[in-house]
C-alpha cells in the first residue's frame, strides 16, 4: 500500500476526547494507526468552560494516541460542537465574464465569494462553506458548471457559522496542548462522512450524533447538507432524569440506564425484574421495578426526539427518504431507533462508522463516528487535486503546504 499521508482527528466531545491517528493510501482507503480516549473535562454541552483542564484532556488523548502508534502529532482536524453553531444558505450569482463564455473555477469562486457576502454578526466565525449545486442560464440542479457554455452563474451554499469566542477557545485549548489545526469541522458535518452513504444524502437523510451533552443535526438532500444545528440535550439529561426521579448518584444512574434501560415500553413487563439501587443520603439502598426506570428513560427521550422532529419541521422538511440517522455514544440506548420511528414517522436505525481498516475493533461503534469522520473529512480534502471543499485562501494554504510536505516525505 502506497501511503499517501497521516492525519489526526481530534473529537473534544462533552464526557470525553478522543484523538485518532490514520493513514490514507494512495486509493483513498483509511487504516487507522492509533488512537486514544480520556474521559473530557472542562466541557460543557460540547463548549470549552474550563481552559486548563480542556488542555489537559486533549493532551492526555493525543500522548495515547502517540504512543499507540508510535508518530508524533503536530497538526489535526479538529471537531466543533456546542449549541451556538448555526447555519443558513445564501445564493451567489455571476456573469460569466470569459472569452468564450465557459463557466472557470474563477467563475465558481466569484460565484461562492458572492453567496458568502451575507451579513454575519461579527461575534460569529464561518466555518464551512458547502457548495449545494450550481443553475447555469436557469437550468437547476448542476453539480459541475466547469466548462459549460452559459451567460450566468448561479450557486445555492449553506454556510456553517459558529461563535467566535467559544471558537477561540477551543483553538487555544488545542494549540496549548502542542496541536496546530488543519481545519476546523463542524461535527454533524464529520459524523455524516462516517456513517452516510451518497445515496442516503441524494435522496435526503439527516444525521443526528447523539453525544452526553449534545446532539449535532445535519439534514442532507440532493448530495449535500441543508440544515446544521446543535440541540442542547444529550445522553447526560437521561442520566439525570434517573438520578433525580430514583433519588441516587449519577455513576449509579448512568450504570442502571445502560444496563437495564430501555426506550421501548413495549418490551418491559409489569412483572419485569426488581434493581436495587442505592439511594443517597440512605445507607440502606432500595429496590425499584426494571418498569419505572425505563418509564423515567422513555419520557426523556420522547421530548429530545420531539425537539428533534420540531428543529426538522422548522428546516422546512416534512419527510427524509432515508430517514434519520442516529450516531454517538447516547444512541446506544436500547430501543431508541424504535422510539425515533414513532416519533418522527420516519425511518430511523443506529449507524457506526464504516470502511476503515487498521486498529478497528473498539472504533467500529457509534460514539466514535466523529472521530472517524474528522479523518475521513481530512482525506477527502487531501485527496481532492482541487479541493473539493471551498476552503478560505489561507486554509488552503495550510492545507497546501500540507500536501507539499507530505509529498516530499512520500513522493
Amino acid at each position: 500500500m502506497e501511503r499517501e499521508a497521516v492525519l489526526v482527528g481530534i473529537d473534544v466531545g462533552t464526557s470525553k476526547v478522543c484523538a485518532l491517528i490514520g493513514e490514507v493510501s494512495r486509493d483513498g482507503r483509511l487504516t487507522i494507526m492509533g488512537h486514544g480516549t480520556v474521559p473530557a473535562s472542562g466541557l460543557k454541552k460540547g463548549v470549552v468552560i474550563n481552559i486548563d483542564q480542556t488542555v489537559r484532556s486533549i493532551a492526555d488523548a493525543v500522548e495515547r494516541a502517540e504512543r499507540l502508534s508510535g508518530w508524533k502529532i503536530d497538526r489535526a482536524f479538529v471537531g466543533v460542537g456546542g449549541q451556538h453553531v448555526e447555519s443558513l444558505n445564501s445564493p451567489g450569482q455571476v456573469a460569466v465574464t470569459g472569452h468564450h463564455r465557459e463557466v472557470t473555477r474563477e467563475d465558481v469562486n466569484r460565484a461562492i465569494e458572492v453567496a458568502r457576502a451575507v451579513s454575519i454578526p461579527s461575534n460569529r466565525e464561518v466555518l464551512h462553506v458547502e457548495r449545494r449545486g450550481f443553475t447555469v442560464d436557469g437550468q437547476e440542479g448542476v453539480k459541475d458548471p466547469l466548462g459549460m457554455s452559459a451567460l450566468r452563474l448561479e450557486v445555492e451554499t449553506h454556510i456553517v457559522t459558529a461563535s467566535a469566542t467559544a471558537v477561540q477557545n477551543l483553538s487555544k485549548c488545542v494549540a496549548a496542548a502542542g496541536v496546530k489545526i488543519d481545519e476546523l469541522v463542524v461535527n454533524s458535518l464529520a459524523s455524516a462522512d462516517a456513517v452516510l452513504t451518497e445515496t442516503e444524502k441524494e435522496l435526503g437523510v439527516g444525521v443526528a450524533d447523539f453525544g452526553a451533552g449534545t446532539i449535532d443535526l445535519a439534514l442532507f438532500q440532493d448530495g449535500s447538507p441543508f440544515h446544521t444545528r446543535v440541540l442542547p440535550v444529550g445522553g447526560a439529561n437521561v442520566t439525570n432524569d434517573v438520578a433525580i426521579g430514583l433519588k441516587t448518584s449519577l455513576q449509579v444512574a448512568e450504570e442502571l440506564k445502560v444496563r437495564h434501560g430501555t426506550c421501548d415500553l413495549r418490551s418491559v413487563t409489569d412483572d419485569d425484574e426488581e434493581i436495587s439501587v442505592s439511594v443517597l443520603g440512605e445507607d440502606a439502598g432500595r429496590t425499584v421495578s426494571r418498569l419505572e426506570v425505563c418509564q423515567i428513560i422513555e419520557a426523556r427521550m420522547r421530548e429530545t426526539f420531539e425537539l428533534m422532529r420540531n428543529e426538522i419541521r422548522a428546516a422546512g422538511v416534512g419527510m427524509l427518504p432515508a430517514g434519520i440517522i442516529l450516531t454517538g455514544g447516547a444512541s446506544q440506548l436500547a430501543g431508541a431507533a424504535e422510539l425515533g420511528r414513532e416519533v418522527l414517522q420516519m425511518p430511523v436505525r443506529v449507524a457506526a462508522p464504516a470502511g476503515i481498516g487498521g486498529l478497528v475493533d473498539t472504533l467500529l461503534n457509534p460514539s466514535y463516528s466523529t472521530a472517524v469522520g474528522l479523518l475521513q473529512w481530512g482525506a477527502a480534502s487531501l485527496g481532492a487535486s482541487e479541493p473539493l471543499r471551498y476552503e478560505s485562501a489561507p486554509a488552503r494554504g495550510v492545507l497546501g503546504r500540507l500536501r507539499d510536505a507530505l509529498r516530499s516525505i512520500f513522493p
